[in-house]
């Protein structure tokens, strides 16, 4: 009887092409403006471990709690995690997910993100009937 790895295993050396037109150049009437950054390939082997941690951490956890309690306790997780995310405000008003983070753990850490990137913060307001519309996507 054999449990699977319990280790993440990286997938992201993957390179990837834009899209080319006939003269070598990517077309930007059909394909429109995109990032350079996401056609190239990682400057350091950790940068993919680093940009995917929270992801692997999930999966290291639920195949622990897989191996020690079952394959009730990985799922009743993701079921409760699938739920809590379920009721949204509207788009105008700031969810705080307080309920989230408190499931995940997250309530705990302090991270860039917690200091400079609230969007409930913000000093614009946007139009609540385009937001809702785009939420719905009705745009």
């Amino acid at each position: 009887m054999s449990f699977p790895s319990v280790r993440p295993e990286p997938q992201g050396t993957v390179p990837i092409d834009l899209p080319e037109g006939p003269y070598g150049v990517p077309d930007k009437f059909l394909h429109g403006f995109q990032n350079a950054r996401n056609g190239t390939m990682q400057v350091h082997p950790l940068e993919y471990s680093e940009r995917h941690w929270e992801e692997n951490k999930r999966k290291m956890d639920f195949m622990m709690l897989r191996n020690t309690q079952g394959l009730h306790a990985p799922l009743r997780l993701q079921m409760e995690s699938f739920i809590v995310n379920k009721p949204q405000r509207l788009p105008g008003l700031h969810s705080s997910n307080i309920l989230y983070d408190s499931l995940t753990g997250r309530d705990q850490l302090l991270t860039f993100e917690d200091v400079l990137s609230n969007p409930a913060d913000s000093e614009v307001m946007g139009q609540p009937h385009a937001m809702m519309e785009k939420q719905l996507n009705i745009l």
